[in-house]
């Protein structure tokens, strides 16, 4: 793991390695440019070729999509406990996801005419829920239920099946409950073109949610413009910014959480106070011996973790902002004021009780949030995000006489008389 303090001599050139940007590799764009070629050009069919190649599942068009009889089967190997947690993760979501909602409006401007906005589910959105390593059975929560909270009438669901052609019983128990009526059994970005470009089996659906793989990721980018998108969610990460109130187990405990994601997951730790920086240390090396997920954590460590001793919690804020984090858990006297000075985090985790795996699975807003630097730009998925706005103008005889000269003048200096035209024709 990289340690960094602000006495070393190379301090700021560190500082700067730590960033990074979600861009995809040439090999990444090349390869997903010929998966949605010929998605678009031979349908199920390549979808089918690409599923066998990269999955190893022998699907049909007939297998692809998840039947009623699977999700009642899934229902019945699902064992209570799971149900609970899913429906008290569901409740939570549904009612922040209802909460957020925008709602029409109206309002009167200068010249008396009446312009608001009203709003309107998505008639038919894809959401991607990863498989890979593990069943992403939270993502199914974080991500369907936002839509089915819009009111989407139509929720498409791709996700990764083994190689025997099942998904696992807890994901589909979740998609069900969350709302989704399809559910196909194919990932990667042949999942994505087919939702955005549809083939015989899979109608087009009008915008894509969810995170992914690099793979996922750029085909969301270079399926955007034929289809909406949400944002383009990488690799996960966390920052843990903490001054001396910071407990060292809690934020090893939450930095290990981060790297059991494994693969070019990132994870950091920030402080002004030197002795917290060792007692984290010891406490991650002596946590992360008892975990399960060895391989993985010990990768992140060696090429995502970090650790930095700042001169005082105000520059720390900085790095932070620099770094635009998916998720920061901050631990600090000044709590109210560094929330604050926070801008580009995607999710804020504040005080010692507050872990980020309650946020990744139970507490309301989606985990699905931006990352590789995106924070700057994008916000998490929201429910508003499945709205599609339309704006409303109402004039009346009196307001239109108002508006009038100014439309005129704007008419003549842009050379569109009949701009001007179709105003004052009404008032003559």
């Amino acid at each position: 793991m990289k340690i960094i303090r602000y006495t070393d001599a190379d301090y700021a050139i560190a500082i700067r390695s730590l960033n990074r940007r979600a861009e995809a590799s040439d090999q990444v764009r090349d390869v997903v440019a010929g998966v949605i070629k010929e998605v678009r050009a031979r349908g199920d069919a390549a979808v089918l070729d690409f599923t066998a190649k990269f999955d190893g599942a022998a699907l049909t068009p007939q297998t692809m999509r998840v039947t009623d009889a699977e999700i009642a089967a899934a229902a019945a190997a699902t064992d209570e406990r799971t149900v609970a947690a899913l429906q008290a993760a569901h409740r939570n979501v549904r009612a922040f996801a209802l909460a957020s909602l925008r709602k029409p409006w109206s309002m009167k401007n200068e010249q008396g005419a009446e312009v608001g906005e009203v709003y309107h589910p998505f008639e038919r959105v894809g959401c991607y829920v990863p498989g890979g390593t593990a069943p992403l059975v939270s993502t199914a929560i974080m991500t369907v239920t936002f839509a089915a909270a819009a009111g989407v009438p139509e929720i498409v669901v791709c996700t990764p099946c083994g190689k025997d052609g099942s998904v696992n019983p807890g994901l589909l128990t979740a998609l069900r409950l969350a709302g989704a009526t399809e559910i196909y059994k194919i990932g990667g970005a042949q999942a994505i073109a087919a939702m955005a470009f549809g083939t015989e089996t899979i109608r087009p659906v009008v915008k894509i949610v969810g995170p992914g793989n690099s793979y996922v990721v750029e085909a969301k980018r270079q399926a955007f413009g034929v289809i909406s998108i949400d944002l383009l969610p990488g690799p996960s990460e966390v920052i843990i910014l903490a001054d001396k109130t910071g407990n060292p187990a809690f934020i090893a405990a939450d930095f290990l959480a981060q790297a059991e994601h494994g693969k070019d997951s990132g994870a950091g730790f920030i402080t002004d106070d030197a002795a917290l920086l060792e007692q984290v240390l010891k406490e991650i090396e002596t946590q992360a011996a008892k975990l399960g997920r060895q391989a993985m954590v010990q990768s992140v460590l060696d090429k995502g973790g970090f650790a930095v001793l700042v001169r005082d919690m105000d520059e720390g804020v900085r790095l932070v902002n620099d770094y635009a984090p998916e998720h920061i858990v901050l631990i600090a006297e000044r709590e109210p004021e560094l929330i604050g000075a926070i801008r580009t985090a995607g999710a804020i985790f504040v005080g010692n009780y507050s872990p980020v795996a309650v946020g990744d699975f139970l507490a309301g807003p989606s985990h699905t949030l931006p990352t590789g630097g995106a924070g700057k730009s994008f916000p998490g998925l929201m429910a508003d995000m499945f709205q599609r706005r339309t704006s409303i103008v109402r004039l009346d005889k009196e307001s239109c006489a108002k508006s009038e000269p100014i439309v005129r003048a704007f008419s003549e200096v842009e050379g569109l008389d009949a701009h001007g035209e179709s105003v004052a024709i009404r008032l003559r």
